[in-house]
């Protein structure tokens, strides 16, 4: 059964950081793809990054580029999420995904998911 646990939320002032972590267990991961989604309040869930397990690709949302980076500590089979220069924009509840390996790193359509950690930037 694999499992994708989210952790680092909270609230946090525009122009902070946060660093968001996942981890997973309940399979081997190194043929899939790990992804981070957020969704904001009335929103529909989006794409924030992804990347390969073994770390050679990685795809951003536009929104994102240049803030966030997204990496996975193989040893603790875990990915992180580091979020810079917050905006209010980033608000929402942030979720952790896999899938098995495809090119390009897809955007959508992930088989697992995470419950999600609330991330909350103020102005």
């Amino acid at each position: 059964q694999v499992q994708l646990v989210e952790s680092g939320g909270g609230l946090v002032q525009a122009g902070g950081s946060l660093r968001l972590s996942c981890a997973a267990s309940g399979r081997t991961f190194s043929n899939y793809v790990m992804g981070w989604f957020r969704q904001a309040p009335g929103k529909e869930r989006e794409f924030v990054a992804a990347t390969s397990w073994s770390g050679r690709s990685t795809v951003y949302a536009d929104s994102v580029k240049g803030r966030f980076t997204i990496s996975r500590d193989n040893a603790k089979i875990t990915v992180y999420l580091q979020m810079n220069s917050l905006k209010p924009e980033d608000t929402g509840v942030y979720y952790c995904a896999a899938t098995p390996i495809r090119y390009p790193l897809p955007k959508y359509e992930y088989d697992y998911w995470g419950q999600g950690t609330q991330v909350t930037v103020s102005s």
